[in-house]
């Protein structure tokens, strides 16, 4: 892999490169899902190959290949160059690199448990066991779960120096119990430890232990059924508290992708629009409340975004983006960061040897306060408690957004009351994060992750971080146009 890239290195820069960079890389994926107590499928693959990115005449240049010979080497450098040109002919600024010292070094996932070498066995079983725990509550239709692993092994060499060489290690695993209501036509569901498949971090198969799925396996059943008799939540303006695991969804959506400086600047608007936080609002806008304090870290353990360096060679790092509710930082890349005065921060990274690097999140927090939950539930007089996200919708811009949980309770005089079904809330991007008051202390906060992130055209799937402690706002729009 190392002579290959910088075979590919040498011959980009002698065909006319004044910039060239090349990753090789190796993955490996495993995925195996139960439902109703059968294997419902086990699938493993490898994908191998590398690239060669360029700047020639001022603009860029990629390609790749899944052939890896020094023949294919000189033949893909070539393309890249020869792409760069022609994009010379209709690019109008030149692109400008942030400066980056030559990275030299490796990283490699910590782990205890390789999830590769954990027998299939052992994940098969401990599917089953979690799946007869949802299914042993009368009631539920469907239950299913899954665990998902990956290793990717990836080297960077760059015309600038830098080599640097990884091996990130990330696994996850998840759960639903479906319960139905076949004389009403109605269907529940509730998932763990997060909806939309599974919660994932880097790390080996301790990370899947840890979340003990057996064991919450018949509570979250039992809250599938007993959803289909809750009442539905009235329409009104309250008091909400989102869990951990939606209020890191709400960062993703309406912090996170806003906050990529290509969509500020109108380099992409594929999938998910554009961004209402334009270079004019830095260090000048109220995003949120003086409780909102977010952060980018590339380096928070365990968490799904961590890294060494990103598929730019920039090194990991913690970038404050709003500070006491004040914006104050952009996601960036070397050759967006330099239109602020600024160098990049290290947060590009492409879905593959056959993708073009572009800006992704890392891991997008929002930091913890001092609340623990029950005395956050006691300092709230009427309110909804909402959690498990169920649908979201924002709008290309990431200002106007309307999102459902699975499941929530009413807040009475300072008590958890009724089990209330299919919750909504809807509201502006900084009016919602303003109206912020209250997040809860380090010992809620939970790095969730979020493994299918979808950017670009064609698009790319990108495994980001959220970590999030239950936070409370108030005065929100909350149960209009809910699910049935």
């Amino acid at each position: 892999m190392r002579d290959l890239a910088h075979a590919a290195l040498n011959i980009a820069l002698q065909l006319g490169a004044t910039y060239a960079d090349v990753r090789v890389m190796e993955r490996a994926d495993e995925a195996i899902s139960v439902k109703n107590g059968n294997v419902d499928g086990i699938t493993s693959g490898t994908s191998r190959g590398f690239n060669v990115r360029v700047i020639v005449d001022g603009a860029w240049g990629f390609a790749s290949s899944a052939k890896m010979d020094l023949a294919e080497a000189q033949r893909i450098a070539a393309e890249a160059v020869r792409i760069a040109r022609a994009s010379a002919l209709v690019r109008g600024r030149p692109v400008r690199l942030s400066p980056l010292a030559p990275q030299h070094g490796t990283y490699t996932t910590p782990m205890q448990r390789d999830p590769f070498a954990v027998p299939l066995s052992e994940k098969v079983d401990l599917l089953l066991r979690a799946d007869a725990g949802m299914r042993s509550v009368p009631g539920i239709a469907v239950a299913s779960g899954n665990i998902v692993s990956s290793r990717e092994q990836k080297i960077f060499v760059s015309s600038e120096g830098s080599e640097v060489e990884q091996t990130l290690i990330d696994c996850g695993a998840g759960m639903e119990a479906v319960a139905v209501d076949e004389q009403n036509g109605e269907m529940q569901q509730r998932s763990y430890p997060s909806s939309f498949g599974r919660q994932a971090g880097t790390g080996g198969f301790e990370f899947i232990e840890a979340l003990h799925l057996v064991d919450h396996a018949p509570r979250i059943a039992t809250e599938a059924v007993q959803l289909l008799t809750a009442k539905q939540l009235e329409p009104g303006v309250r008091t909400i508290i989102l869990d951990a695991h939606q209020t890191a969804l709400q960062i993703h959506e309406s912090c996170g992708h806003p906050i990529e400086l290509d969509r500020v600047m109108g380099m992409e608007a594929g999938f998910v629009g554009k961004s209402f936080l334009t270079t004019d609002k830095l260090g000048t806008f109220m995003y949120g409340s003086p409780a909102v304090t977010i952060v980018a870290d590339a380096t928070t353990p365990g968490a799904l975004g961590t890294f060494g360096w990103d598929d730019e060679g920039v090194p990991a790092q913690r970038t404050d983006i709003v500070r006491e509710g004040l914006f104050v930082g952009y996601l960036m890349s070397r050759d967006t960061a330099p239109d602020l005065g600024l160098t990049s921060n290290g947060c590009v990274r492409a879905d593959g040897w056959n993708r073009l690097p572009m800006i992704r999140m890392p891991n997008v927090s929002l930091m913890p306060g001092s609340w623990t939950l029950d005395d956050l539930i006691a300092d709230t007089d009427d309110g909804i408690l909402m959690a498990t996200n169920r649908s979201w919708s924002i709008d290309n811009l990431r200002l106007n957004f309307q999102f459902a949980t699975e499941i929530g309770w009413e807040i009475k005089n300072g008590k958890l009351g009724a089990m209330v079904k299919n919750p909504t809330y809807t509201g502006i991007t900084p009016e919602f994060w303003r109206s912020c008051d209250a997040v809860c202390n380090q010992d809620h906060w939970i790095a969730f992750g979020l493994p299918n992130c979808g950017k670009g055209e064609p698009m790319q799937v990108a495994k980001t971080g959220h970590g999030a402690a239950p936070a409370r706002f108030r005065n929100v729009r909350t149960g209009v146009g809910a699910l049935r």
